[in-house]
């Protein structure tokens, strides 16, 4: 792999073969990634000099690219190598990072794949928080809003796709409603998931978070084994809004965001108002765990 000489502020990232300074970092127009939103993607967190469950990241995203009938121009291990030089170039401890696979370029401009070659990228920023840090003390105002998640048989929710716009329009939604955050419900009304996150309620010390319709999120399959740590349940259930109204604590968890405590849905106060003892435990393990490293792969040689 070659690397562009760049400026000594400039991040670079891997595309398609090559590490480029991010000015120089182009696809073209006609990528279906661009026209049709044809590809998968998947966002890993670095934090302390390491990366957080990895391979289960590249993992899932090998999962979604055979999913969708996507080849990946590299093996497991390889894109593994990519991604921990990525965040080591950039010189980073703490990051934010994504790996892009792309359907390509066909012939024509038109929906029919056959001829493209699959591209790949991968970005890495200094780690963005999905919420203001300030938040995870204070919660966050949330809103069921009217825009329903896309159901299994039409595009299954454990495929990390690049076509977000139904979460865009549910995001949309709730900023204009002058809360933080959505909470989206499925076709049946059951709730579903936030638009980059998945939701536990937690009620009578018990965790329940939704079954389908969902991202099977690693973080998620984090929330579980901390509980079990603990010795709380936790199982999956079917939820509606009145069980979101009426929970002793409500989270979100996202790789990028952690653990995120709801405080109000739909102008209803959730518990006392204030984030939960269950929820401001779990905020602690979650931190200590990238702290130490656990589950982490390092970045350094």
């Amino acid at each position: 792999m070659s690397e562009e000489s760049r400026s000594s502020n400039e991040l670079v990232l891997y595309l398609n073969g090559d590490f480029v300074p991010e000015g120089k970092a182009m696809i073209s127009v006609f990528d279906h990634a661009v026209l049709y939103g044809d590809g998968v993607f998947d966002t890993i967190c670095a934090w302390n000099g390491y990366l957080f469950r990895l391979d289960e990241h590249i993992d899932r995203l090998f999962r979604s690219m055979h999913a969708v009938k996507l080849e990946c121009p590299v093996g497991k291990t390889e894109l593994r190598e990519i991604v921990i030089e990525a965040v080591r170039r950039n010189g980073l401890t703490n990051a934010y990072v994504k790996i892009v696979a792309t359907r390509g370029v066909s012939a024509e401009p038109l929906l029919d794949p056959r001829g493209c070659k699959t591209g790949l990228i991968v970005f890495v920023r200094p780690f963005l928080w999905l919420i203001k840090p300030e938040k995870l003390e204070s919660g966050i105002r949330t809103k069921i809003v009217s825009v329903r998640r896309i159901p299994a048989v039409c595009l299954d929710p454990k495929v990390k796709s690049l076509n977000y716009q139904n979460q865009a329009m549910a995001k949309i939604e709730a900023l204009e409603a002058g809360v933080d955050e959505a909470i989206m419900l499925d076709l049946n009304g059951y709730v579903s998931e936030g638009p980059t996150y998945n939701l536990f309620l937690v009620s009578r010390n018990v965790l329940y978070t939704p079954p389908e319709n969902i991202l099977l999120g690693i973080t998620r399959d984090t929330v579980f084994e901390l509980c079990e740590r603990e010795g709380w349940l936790a199982s999956e259930k079917w939820l509606t809004a009145y069980d979101l109204y009426n929970a002793d604590e409500l989270f979100f968890c996202s790789t990028a965001g952690g653990i995120i405590p709801i405080v109000e849905v739909d102008g209803r106060r959730i518990g006392d108002g204030k984030p939960g003892p269950i929820t401001q435990r779990l905020i602690k393990l979650y931190f200590e765990m990238l702290e130490k490293g656990v589950y982490g792969t390092p970045i350094s040689e």
